[in-house]
């Protein structure tokens, strides 16, 4: 099991030897790699960042960004699903990281969304609770220790 109580902070970055599949519900490919990083941050279930030439999808720069102490400044992209809905900013990358987080400069990582599956060596994945963070859920992370749920944020 994962127990990301005792994941890094500052957070870790390691390239890892997973198959990542992204997919519309259609069964159109979002992405998919087996050249991933993952993010392991207190609190967090990983957060994947799939290299540019993997992503199947017109991105087009969105207006949102935000800023992590660690990584740097996040920009997001805005995209259209197979059936013509406009998404916006559930995608994201660093063009100017951090020194320790270079390897993943303009790496996409996705939001699990209701919208598209996500896959880590074919395991379904769930989002992480909450809104903000974007971390995926696998059945090998221990829940209890994630935080975005009400009441954990100041974890």
């Amino acid at each position: 099991m994962l127990d990301p109580r005792t994941f890094p902070r500052p957070p870790a970055l390691q390239q890892i030897k997973k198959n990542i599949l992204i997919k519309f519900k259609d069964g159109q490919t979002i992405a998919s790699t087996d050249r991933a990083y993952w993010v392991l941050e207190t609190y967090h279930p990983p957060t994947y960042y799939l290299p540019p030439d993997s992503i199947k999808l017109n991105l087009t720069p969105a207006s949102r960004r935000t800023f992590c102490e660690w990584k740097g400044v996040a920009t997001y992209f805005s995209f259209t699903t197979p059936g013509g809905e406009q998404v916006d900013s559930r995608a994201w990358t660093y063009k100017e990281p951090t020194p320790t987080f270079a390897e993943i400069k303009d790496y996409v990582s996705f939001y699990a969304d209701p919208r598209w599956e996500c896959y880590v060596d074919g395991e379904l994945v769930e989002p992480q609770p909450g809104d903000f963070y974007g971390g995926w859920m696998t059945s090998d992370i221990v829940r209890k220790s994630v935080k975005g749920a009400p009441g954990t944020r100041g974890w």
